[in-house]
């Protein structure tokens, strides 16, 4: 689990290796990051389903799919609540990226990724940018309060697609 500092959380560190895991999608299906194709993964922890900020969030996210698309990104969205709930907020908020269940232990990859609030039983709000080596590129926690838009990642993965072109271009 990545250290705390001063009580503050402390997502992982541009550079890290991604900690690998596979959670619930569904009552019958899990993703797994290893399991993903090779290309660029925004994981978007937020605290909970139903949550107004939060599902303005995903709803912006679900509006620029084709930005992601475009970059070849795939977008998962972790939370701890269970699938049940994250089916029934899908359906009601049309979002169409995987919801994933950080639910048993409760808060395990949040954990991992520094983004975990123990003392509300939530992940805190935070975007990470995996390339396509699951190393990761962007980290950040923001207030619960606050929508982080698609700005800066859409700015990473634009960077990333620029990395992946000059190497094509120059092998």
């Amino acid at each position: 689990m990545s250290e705390r500092l001063n009580g503050r959380l402390a997502p992982l560190p541009v550079g890290t290796v991604a900690p690998d895991f596979s959670l619930p999608h569904t009552a019958h299906a899990r993703v797994a990051l290893h399991g993903l194709p090779s290309s660029p993964i925004v994981l978007v922890f937020y605290p909970m389903d139903w949550e107004p900020v939060s599902r303005e969030q995903l709803r912006l996210y679900q509006d620029f799919g084709d930005d992601f698309v475009f970059f070849g990104a795939q977008l998962l969205g972790v939370s701890t609540d269970h699938v049940y709930s994250h089916a029934a907020f899908a359906r009601d908020a049309q979002i169409g990226f995987p919801l994933l269940a950080d639910v048993q232990p409760r808060g395990l990859v949040a954990g991992e990724y520094g983004v975990y609030h123990e003392t509300q039983g939530v992940s805190a709000r935070a975007l990470f940018v995996l390339d396509s080596q699951r190393i990761i590129r962007f980290g950040k926690t923001y207030p619960d309060a606050l929508n982080p838009g698609v700005d800066e990642v859409l700015s990473v993965l634009e960077a990333l697609a620029r990395e992946r072109e000059d190497m094509e271009d120059n092998p």
